[in-house]
């Protein structure tokens, strides 16, 4: 027993199966730019917080030299070396 489908509804079907293969493409691209997009952000995010943790490595070492700077006492240091240099005399 055949039955006659009616042709409204075949071709209704036949366009939402066209509709959901025309879209295809489109909604894969966008997932791929949404998601290049994501790891672009992801990627400066990283480089911002990298630079960031530079600048403060470079900011302890400086203040470390300039402690060391500072704590060395220069009169007692020239007076000692004075004293070596006048000793062979």
């Amino acid at each position: 027993m055949k039955t006659k489908v009616n042709e409204q509804i075949t071709d209704a079907v036949t366009q939402s199966n066209v509709k959901v293969l025309g879209d295809a493409p489109a909604i894969a691209l966008g997932s791929i730019y949404q998601a290049a997009g994501y790891s672009t952000g992801l990627m400066f995010e990283n480089a911002v917080q990298a630079q960031n943790q530079q600048n403060i490595l470079a900011q302890a070492a400086t203040t470390q030299g300039v402690m060391q700077i500072y704590s060395v006492d220069t009169i007692s240091d020239a007076i000692a070396i004075a004293k070596i240099l006048n000793a062979g005399n």
